[in-house]
């Protein structure tokens, strides 16, 4: 990476890292919550010029995705065949492309395929290009400068020359594509959100407007975050610096609160963009105000060049900036580090051909089940002899209680004979008062039986949270072989310390503190 993203990594790890300031008003807080405090006093000519570099190279790439995405939003132009009307669920879309492609429009369909392998090549030619050395001749620095530029800037020159083809078939007074049309000149109005919408059919209540978004009003947001944090973070991890969760997940919510004024879709991270700003030596934040800047100037000054952009070439676009995001490796990388993951995957991924909402909320209610079937069973070891000895792998919480019962009543006390057996605690930092009734049942259920069960390795705080119980019946050691040599000599009732010794009242009384 070049030095300047790595200068960049350090001014955010040593705002990141700061310690916590108890003011919200003091110097560090406003530096954590409004970054521009931070970098704006040592701004230099060397990072203006990074920083302005790297912003044309993503305000180009982002006008013609932001048009493309734009287009998906509102309406879907059909998959680059110049098909109309195919509804937005996945299986109707291949149903109806595949029962209309008779209907195909042959000028759309190549110039798509043309704009792709484009795409394509200028992509492949991108990630070839050899990183330049200060020792290599002007001409061969510029010519690497050339190549770099336009396969950075790819996605705006295959527009463009879609937009120059169309053209120049639209001045012999023939037209063989689907055009962008009219697009809204000027900045959009600044104004609340709409809680109404009026039309001819009549008026929708904001009731109504929330109900037809459904589950993608849960989705879209958890998404973004996502998103966001998870490229935050791996840029993060690229160039030394830390992520503060809080201030990206401020800065989004900040930016789609302002952007609903002015009618804008929600607001993410990109990988795609936020790559290009690394690899063109951004420096500061300041290279998404030239981004920006741009933008609103193409809003202002170019809406009418975007009439002659036909739709198939802003669906390559779309195509070919999401088909690197599938990544097939995932799968066989689970298989062999933990194939259960494979299940909520591959719920999500099935699913998502149905609606993607619905796959992301079936994914998470998956993984959601997975973690709380881990609590509610967990793993635990067991060690047969005339002593039974259960070592909980992982936390007691109420859910694992009747489990864990179950499993120490019938290896203790179903079999012949029966046995005592010792709980080994040293992986259990806290319990639940449920977990502390269950405990209680569990001892009487030994009591009846006339056997014991003791407790090895408890924490402090478990400790006290059963000694504050009063537990009839309770017993702990500090180490497994004192326990068994307590319970082959005297199954008592009585609390004992981590010497076999009955506790005296006193010191019950101060570990119950």
């Amino acid at each position: 990476m070049p030095s300047s993203v790595k200068a960049l990594g350090q001014a955010r790890s040593s705002r990141s890292t700061m310690a916590p300031d108890s003011c919200c008003c003091s110097p560090a807080a406003m530096q954590r919550r409004l970054p521009i405090l931070a970098w704006l006093p040592d701004y230099s000519l060397q990072w203006l010029k990074m920083d302005f570099i790297a912003g044309l190279s993503v305000g180009l790439t982002v006008i013609p995705q932001a048009l493309a995405y734009a287009e998906v939003a509102g309406l879907p132009p059909q998959n680059l065949l110049g098909l109309q009307n195919i509804p937005r669920q996945f299986f109707l879309q291949v149903y109806h492309t595949f029962l209309n492609i008779g209907e195909t429009r042959v000028g759309d369909a190549v110039l798509g395929l043309v704009c792709m392998v484009l795409l394509l090549v200028l992509k492949l030619m991108r990630d070839h290009v050899p990183p330049v050395h200060p020792e290599m001749p002007p001409g061969v620095r510029l010519s690497h400068g050339l190549v770099w530029t336009a396969t950075t800037a790819r996605n705006a020159l295959v527009v463009s020359f879609a937009a120059l083809v169309a053209y120049s078939f639209e001045v012999t007074g023939y037209q063989p594509f689907i055009l962008t049309g009219e697009t809204a000149e000027g900045l959009p109005p600044v104004r609340t959100p709409p809680f109404s919408l009026t039309t001819a059919n009549g008026t929708t209540s904001f009731a109504e407007m929330v109900q037809d978004m459904g589950t993608g009003l849960a989705v879209v947001p958890l998404v973004g975050l996502l998103e966001s944090i998870a490229v935050a973070k791996a840029f993060a991890s690229q160039n030394n610096y830390r992520i503060d969760a809080n201030q990206e997940l401020l800065a989004i919510g900040l930016t789609n609160v302002l952007g609903s004024l002015v009618s804008s879709y929600p607001v993410t991270g990109s990988f795609g963009r936020t790559a290009v700003n690394a690899q063109s030596g951004v420096c500061t934040p300041a290279g998404g105000l030239v981004t920006g800047a741009l933008v609103l100037l193409s809003l202002d000054y170019l809406t009418s060049l975007f009439y002659y952009i036909p739709k198939a070439a802003l669906a390559a676009v779309i195509i070919m900036a999401v088909a690197p995001l599938f990544d097939t490796k995932i799968f066989g990388t689970l298989w062999r580090v933990k194939r259960l993951d494979l299940l909520p995957l591959s719920i999500t991924f099935l699913l998502c051909f149905w609606e993607v909402q619905y796959g992301i909320l079936a994914g998470t209610l998956v993984s959601l089940l997975i973690l709380l079937h881990a609590v509610a069973r967990p793993k635990t070891q067991v060690s047969e002899g005339p002593v039974l000895v259960l070592q909980p792998a992982s936390g007691l919480h109420f859910p694992a209680i009747e489990a864990l019962r179950e499993a120490i009543l019938n290896q203790a006390l179903e079999g012949s004979p029966r046995r005592c057996a010792i709980l080994e605690c040293i992986h259990v930092c806290s319990i639940d008062y449920t977990v502390v009734l269950g405990l209680g049942d569990l001892l009487e259920d030994f009591r009846r039986q006339g056997a014991a069960l003791v407790f090895v390795g408890l924490q402090v705080p478990v400790l006290r949270t059963l000694l504050a119980a009063d537990l009839k019946g309770f017993q702990y050691f500090s180490t497994r072989e004192e326990a068994e040599n307590h319970l082959q000599q005297d199954p008592g009732t009585q609390p004992y310390n981590s010497c076999g010794d009955p506790v005296p009242e006193h010191k019950v009384a101060l570990l119950k503190a």
